[in-house]
């Protein structure tokens, strides 16, 4: 499944929430630019936030940025990961 546009400016924007604590929220200001704004909505949408422009991780959204953060550990490694074939 490739990544369209939309799902990578999502994920740009989960990318500033802080997966160790579900205390910290973001607010996505109308500076921010059209896509981050609409990503936000999106994000809203699919219950991943508890507002149109940021809030809170909620559960689900919690989980998601949890496998985003391994997602990007593993692909900025600089370590050849083992051959899985």
């Amino acid at each position: 499944m490739p990544l369209t546009p939309e799902i990578t400016e999502e994920l740009n924007v989960l990318t500033h929430f802080r997966s160790a604590t579900m205390l910290d929220g973001i607010k996505v200001h109308h500076s921010a630019g059209d896509n981050a704004i609409a990503a936000a909505q999106r994000l809203f949408d699919k219950g991943l936030i508890t507002q149109q422009d940021g809030g809170y991780l909620t559960n689900l959204g919690r989980e998601v940025v949890e496998h985003l953060d391994a997602v990007l550990r593993i692909m900025n490694s600089k370590h050849e990961l083992p051959n899985v074939s």
